[in-house]
């Protein structure tokens, strides 16, 4: 189907809360529930929309989540597939109801508080805005717009299913309604906060035309400002019967006399019962001071110096006690001080750096003289001759099971060095020059090798046999 030919905007029937304010003092604002009458306005609105329907229409319906918005509905979808007084072409099965809670009420904010504190708010509100004004502890319209939004984006997706409902209803309150076309239309703030609420049970109908595939509005809003004209003309209607079934002349309508000391409007913010925030503070003297010669020059008075003259340049000023930043003039004029490019690099004698001092590792010059470096090398604790280093420089065993990065023909060397010394009696031990074998330290399992394991042998091969067999033996194996 797409989009549908009908969307539909219902909101809730009387509820207890419209009819007794102070029940939200007691009842969370959700769990607010229909009156007697407001059961009966959902019944007549299910016949309504009965009647309007089409036989082949389908219906999808979405609804708040408080109860007097789901009451609402279990009331017209009642009337809506009733068989009475004729069968219904709508069988409550086939009907879809979703609960959306993008689509409940503005957040009043918790309990509500006392009815002279609630009707101190709504006066409040007034004069600071409708949409803008947020409750305490709760929301405001323009809150409100934002989650409608959000629902708006999700409808038009779900309008791009083949099988959407003919007609979607939405059951949902008074100012969400408003905010729903506000967001749909495009409607101005001013516009908005001039609109008046809707009716229990009212539809605001919006039909797609079939050309554009738009929406156009059928119902016309009543706002406040078309309130004032009607009341407005009444009264003058009024006045021209009183004065023609007297036989009076209408007196020509004088000019209002404005008073000379108008009404100050009412004060909201700051402390409107007096302010005592000052009682348990007090300003520093000297920040009260600075504070004072900053809006004396700034109003442009002069301030005496310390010779008795006027001084206009604000030396008491707070700006003008602080330290002056030092500019450096670099080979462009500019006034922008925190410029690094304006500023000079600071000088380097490279000639002194190659003649007398050791450079650094990385090329950079270094001022370190040779006899500090000297000095520093004598404290420097010397590495042990006891310690052999690994293959990855970390100590006696480190790496000693790791394959040694070295060639084939470094190999073969090693191999015939070894050789050489089992064929002249030196022999080696563990693996080392026999130099070094007196300083031998227990393995790593705590062990301390035989001092000779060499043994002669006047065949070069066996020789070179068994240097070979002695490397791939457990010390130079590879796990």
């Amino acid at each position: 189907m797409g989009r549908p030919r009908l969307i539909i905007l219902i909101r809730h029937a009387q509820s207890e809360g419209n009819k007794n304010r102070e029940i939200h003092q007691t009842i969370p604002d959700h769990r607010v529930k229909l009156t007697s009458d407001g059961w009966n306005q959902a019944r007549e609105a299910g016949r309504r929309l009965r009647a309007m329907l089409r036989p082949d229409d389908t219906l999808q319906f979405y609804t708040s989540p408080y109860r007097r918005t789901r009451e609402t509905t279990e009331g017209i979808l009642e009337t809506l597939t009733s068989d009475e007084p004729n069968p219904s072409p709508f069988k409550r099965s086939s009907v879809t109801v979703y609960e959306e809670p993008r689509l409940r009420e503005q957040d009043f904010g918790n309990f509500q508080p006392c009815s002279a504190e609630m009707e101190r708010m709504w006066q409040e509100r007034a004069d600071y805005g409708h949409f803008f004004y947020r409750i305490p502890n709760g929301e405001s319209a323009a809150d409100a717009y934002d989650r409608v939004s959000g629902f708006n984006e999700s409808l038009w997706r779900q309008f791009g299913e083949d099988d959407f409902p003919s007609v979607c209803v939405l059951v949902t309150h008074g100012l969400m309604s408003r905010v729903f076309l506000m967001k749909w239309y495009h409607f101005s703030v001013e516009y908005f906060e001039d609109l008046r609420n809707v009716n229990h049970c009212e539809f605001l109908i919006m039909k797609k035309q079939v050309d554009s595939g738009k929406y156009d509005l059928v119902n016309k809003l009543r706002t406040w400002s078309d309130l004032r004209r009607e009341r407005a003309a009444l009264k003058a209607k009024e006045e021209d019967k009183e004065l023609a079934d007297t036989g009076k002349e209408k007196e020509p309508k004088k000019p209002e006399r404005q008073d000379s000391t108008p009404m100050p409007p009412r004060k909201w913010g700051g402390c409107p019962q007096g302010c005592n925030h000052g009682k348990n503070f007090k300003i520093r003297r000297d920040l009260a001071e600075l504070r004072q010669h900053d809006e004396n020059s700034a109003n442009g008075f002069t301030h005496p110096g310390a010779n008795g003259h006027g001084n206009g340049n604000g030396n008491g000023t707070i700006a003008s006690r602080r330290t002056p930043a030092k500019k450096i003039q670099g080979p462009s004029v500019s006034d922008d001080s925190d410029d690094p490019r304006g500023t000079e690099p600071p000088h380097i004698d490279v000639t002194r750096a190659q003649d007398e001092v050791i450079s650094s590792p990385d090329g950079t010059p270094s001022y370190i003289t040779i006899d500090d470096r000297l000095r520093n090398a004598l404290k420097t604790p010397q590495k042990s001759s006891f310690l052999h280093t690994g293959r990855d420089f970390g100590g006696t065993y480190s790496g000693h099971a790791s394959e040694e990065e070295v060639s084939e023909n470094d190999a073969r060397e090693k191999l015939a060095a070894k050789a050489a010394l089992v064929k002249n009696g030196n022999g080696v031990t563990n693996g080392r020059e026999p130099s070094r074998t007196r300083h031998s330290h227990a393995n790593k399992l705590g062990d301390v090798s035989n001092s000779d394991q060499g043994s002669d042998g006047d065949n070069e091969a066996e020789d070179l046999d068994k240097a070979e067999r002695e490397d791939r033996s457990v010390r130079g194996s590879v796990y």
